[in-house]
């Protein structure tokens, strides 16, 4: 059945506590009836994403392996080849992505980076896939630069709620992240925005995040749901583990909170089981990053997702479809 209510972006923190707190299988339950009312439930998009330059970041990012100033002993690496990116876009193709989201370890970009930038779009626009950056915060300039190029998804996630934010990075704020997601929107690119979960934060930090975003004018288009992967060096490189159900009431959330964004299961799905994934699944993920990394961290391996895929009747969506109704 179709849900024809009209899309909310006047949640309140009230009715976010009340939703995200019911007892867990009445919030499986309702999470799940939005999810199928949007999207088909055995279909999940699959995106590839690619760190472009690596290491030497000057933010302070506490979960961060690639800043240059809390700890970590990641060296910094170039910009690399326009070919080197088309060639690994080539080979996610053919794996299954029908998405191609590629990262640099950036504040921002410098001017003289952007022609590099817009030949990876066009390129990897012309074998098809949809194209998604993630390079930092955005000028004007630079927003209308990559839109002109092509590129379909600008990623910027706000990691954490507002109140914990400062906790987490003091090398820019919460209302810079947000100034950078309203830039994209009002260019028409469309807006890939998340946070991270298991950081040491509250439940309430968790809901306000999903609540920041689920307010915004217009909410984001794709809604990536990281589980921290502590590394080694970082300050929250011994932080406690976030309870598994915990994180499926998360995803929940945000399934209820945006019913039409993509929630894509993130970072951390190495140390999930299959079973936590397939209650994740259930409460309305619809998006996987493929290939053995994200950027710098593992990542399940491509037959090990289609083997759980086979196993739990799910496909992939295609090129060009959003498996929505």
């Amino acid at each position: 059945m179709l849900d024809t209510a009209p899309i909310r972006t006047d949640w309140t923190r009230e009715e976010a506590e009340a939703i995200y707190n019911q007892p867990f299988m009445d919030l499986l339950f309702e999470a799940h009836s939005v999810h199928r009312s949007h999207y088909d439930p055995n279909q999940v998009q699959m995106s590839k994403l690619l760190s472009i330059k690596t290491g030497g970041c000057a933010e302070d990012c506490a979960y961060c392996s690639q800043s240059a100033r809390n700890g970590a002993t990641l060296s910094a690496a170039k910009l690399i080849e326009v070919e080197k990116v088309l060639s690994e876009a080539r080979r996610a193709k053919e794996a299954g992505a029908t998405r191609y989201c590629m990262g640099a370890a950036w504040r921002s970009p410098k001017d003289r980076d952007m022609p590099a930038l817009e030949a990876m779009i066009h390129g990897v626009k012309e074998l098809g896939m949809e194209t998604c950056m993630t390079l930092g915060m955005l000028d004007d300039n630079q927003v209308f630069r990559l839109r002109d190029a092509g590129l379909d998804y600008y990623n910027h996630n706000i990691d954490t709620s507002e109140r914990y934010y400062k906790e987490i990075i003091t090398t820019r704020t919460f209302a810079d992240r947000i100034e950078t997601l309203n830039r994209v929107r009002e260019s028409g690119m469309k807006v890939c925005a998340g946070g991270i979960v298991g950081m040491g934060e509250q439940q309430l930090d968790r809901i306000d995040m999903l609540l920041a975003l689920a307010t915004l004018e217009e909410h984001p288009d794709s809604v990536p749901v990281n589980m921290l992967i502590p590394i080694e060096n970082t300050p929250l490189a011994n932080v406690d583990k976030l309870d598994p159900i915990e994180f499926v009431r998360t995803i929940a959330l945000a399934r209820i909170l945006m019913p039409k964004s993509h929630v894509r299961l993130s970072a951390g799905r190495t140390e999930m089981s299959d079973e936590l994934q397939a209650m994740c699944f259930f409460a309305g993920a619809n998006s996987i990053f493929v290939g053995d990394t994200l950027l710098t961290a593992d990542n399940p391996e491509e037959d090990k997702d289609m083997g759980l895929f086979g196993r739990l009747g799910i496909t992939a969506m295609e090129a060009g479809c959003d498996g929505s109704h």
